[in-house]
């Protein structure tokens, strides 16, 4: 087990561990503050650009759903008519440089999450190592609004609104900021944000909830789509390398499905030794991305949607007409 995953099971609660830690939380969160003051009297420079940028993001590390939350949102801006193309620093992928990213792209250099976006939607996605890079390079894809998929604490890059997501379950652990808790950044922060969405529960005060679902399930070899009805009676394996697989496994349970489980970490790099032999395998798409090009015929991919309210989108188009580029 990684030092990190280790570190991860004590975020729940103040412990021992934790408390141990805050010495280092502290250092951690005078180097935040320092950070932003120098971007906020202009020693760091805030690079802006010609058309506006939605950051999503979140406090925690960890998942909260912000991909299916990007894929949902650039596709029903472009129901709106805007032109959205999408940037990320393609988490463990190997691409240094800005590079756009095909609909059938290596994930392990481009990264999972990008590639999924990309093949999802059919629009531009571009990753680089700083974000504001991948910008100034999707500028040339005739995008009229960028959305960075993470990037909150990339201050370098200037947007027009910061949209943060948050786990209704995981809340914000311990409250504590790395690397005694979860937190990227002071809960204080969310004040300061445009718009907070919480990923399941209810809302609270100036909030919007989504409530994700799975739909079809799609053959990685052949592409057929069957309703996941269809595995009712076969006992499939469950593979999920997502931060807390268990929401794949339970969001299948909710459909009448009794699967295998096969957990593994967070943008997991699988290999064909990692999936059951013989057996009808079900996975998340963003898994699905890096097995398809040793998939079996009794492999498939378990789609998940997440419904942007149109509030939201009203909300947001409001934001971007300000066209303002300052530092939040």
């Amino acid at each position: 087990m990684s030092l990190s995953s280790r570190l991860q099971q004590h975020w729940s609660r103040v412990d021992p561990v934790s408390l141990m830690l805050i010495p280092l939380s502290l250092i951690y969160w005078v180097v935040i503050f320092v950070r932003r003051a120098a971007y906020e009297v202009g020693i760091f420079k805030i690079q802006e650009f010609s058309v506006p940028v939605v950051v999503v993001g979140n406090l925690t590390v960890g998942g909260t759903g912000k991909t299916p939350f990007v894929i949902s949102l650039a596709e029903q801006l472009k129901q709106r008519g805007w032109s959205p193309g999408v940037v990320s620093r393609g988490y463990q992928g190997e691409a240094s440089q800005p590079r756009v990213v095909p609909a059938d792209g290596d994930a392990g250099f481009f990264g999972d999450e990008p590639v999924l976006i990309s093949r999802k939607t059919g629009l531009p996605v571009v990753v680089a190592c700083r974000r504001s890079k991948a910008v100034n390079r999707i500028l040339a894809e005739s995008v009229d609004v960028v959305i960075s998929d993470d990037g909150l604490q990339h201050l370098a890059m200037g947007r027009d609104a910061e949209i943060v997501l948050i786990d209704d379950t995981e809340q914000f652990g311990n409250g504590l900021l790395l690397p005694a808790g979860p937190l990227r950044e002071p809960i204080s922060r969310l004040r300061s944000v445009d718009i907070r969405v919480r990923r399941g529960g209810s809302a609270r005060s100036g909030e919007y909830v989504i409530e994700p679902r799975l739909g079809a399930a799609r053959n990685l070899v052949t592409g057929e789509e069957v309703s996941l009805d269809l595995f009712r009676d076969q006992s499939p394996a469950a593979v999920a390398g997502i931060h807390r697989p268990e929401r794949f496994f339970e969001m299948l349970a909710e459909e009448g499905l009794t699967v295998t489980e096969y957990s593994f970490a967070d943008h997991h790099q699988f290999s064909p030794d990692d999936l059951p032999a013989n057996t009808t395998v079900l996975m998340t798409e963003k898994d699905s991305v890096k097995c398809a090009s040793f998939a079996d015929n009794n492999w498939w991919s378990v789609a998940l949607f997440t419904e942007v309210p149109e509030m939201l989108i009203d909300e947001l188009e409001g934001l971007l007409g300000k066209n303002s580029l300052s530092l939040k």
